[in-house]
């Protein structure tokens, strides 16, 4: 009998309330300090940890995202090192899930096979690959559902009935709508109309709907948790970060994360979802 996952484990347990899913690079402000920032950030109320994976090319990305990749690959982040991240968490973390956020590249430099078996031992929950389409990537999808890694896919306001039901075949742990177009960080979030996407979504995907794109303060945090299963905020925590880092260096840019994040939460606790 398969085990449960732990992405179904906690939102099993979430009863009703949508999960806090913070974004972090990482490698960002340091990669020593990685591990450290993602226990803070549970402690603070994250349910799952999004981990990026930094690239150079990272075509989804704003501009805040884009630099602290720059950032950790200058400070010498490779997805091994990633995986690495990964594996001391689960030292003192046995239960939070973490999906890895990042682009194709650095998974076919090390081989898709390779990768699945590190990231399994590291203790990976999901993955989501952002250049890697279903009509693509069926076999790797079905390679990593094999091994436990939850195959996780991006939907978007433009998306058709027919994507939405391609993803629903492949997709494990949840799916991540993308509420806005064009990259992270930008544009105006219309609560309104990510309920009438989500309530689309639903008619098709039958795990979880995250939302994520355009989530940069508690209360947008807690207007969509009315409506979507997750909420996935990043590059206003990556802004955070990187503020605090400079100002007074990376144990400071923890601390003012997990403040940021604890707020989030705080706002996000008293909402269930489908709440007026």
């Amino acid at each position: 009998m398969k085990t449960q996952s732990r992405l179904a484990t906690r939102f099993n347990a979430l009863q009703g309330r949508a999960a806090l899913i913070p974004y972090i690079t990482a490698g960002d402000p340091l990669v020593g300090s990685t591990p450290a920032l993602m226990r803070a950030l549970v402690a603070a109320g994250a349910d799952i940890i999004e981990l990026g994976v930094p690239f150079s090319d990272p075509a989804a990305d704003g501009p805040v995202i884009q630099q602290a990749g720059e950032r950790a690959i200058a400070a010498g982040t490779s997805l091994q090192r990633v995986l690495d991240i990964v594996a001391e968490f689960r030292q003192s973390d046995t239960q939070t899930p973490v999906v890895l956020m990042g682009y194709a590249n650095p998974i076919e430099s090390m081989g898709a096979g390779p990768f699945i078996q590190r990231a399994v031992q590291a203790g990976v929950d999901g993955v989501l690959t952002v250049d890697y389409t279903p009509e693509e990537s069926a076999d790797f999808a079905a390679a990593m559902d094999a091994a436990g890694l939850a195959p996780i896919y991006l939907l978007a306001p433009t998306s058709t009935v027919a994507r939405m039901q391609q993803v629903a075949r492949l997709a494990r742990g949840y799916v991540y709508y993308v509420s806005l177009k064009g990259v992270t960080g930008a544009g105006h979030l219309d609560t309104d109309d990510v309920a009438r996407h989500l309530a689309e979504i639903r008619r098709h995907v039958g795990i979880p709907v995250g939302v994520g794109f355009g989530i940069r303060d508690a209360d947008s945090a807690a207007r969509v948790a009315r409506h979507a299963d997750a909420v996935v905020i990043g590059s206003k925590l990556i802004e955070i970060i990187r503020e605090a880092a400079e100002r007074a260096g990376p144990q400071a840019a923890i601390e003012a994360a997990a403040h940021w994040l604890g707020q989030v939460h705080q706002a996000m606790a008293g909402v269930t979802r489908g709440e007026a």
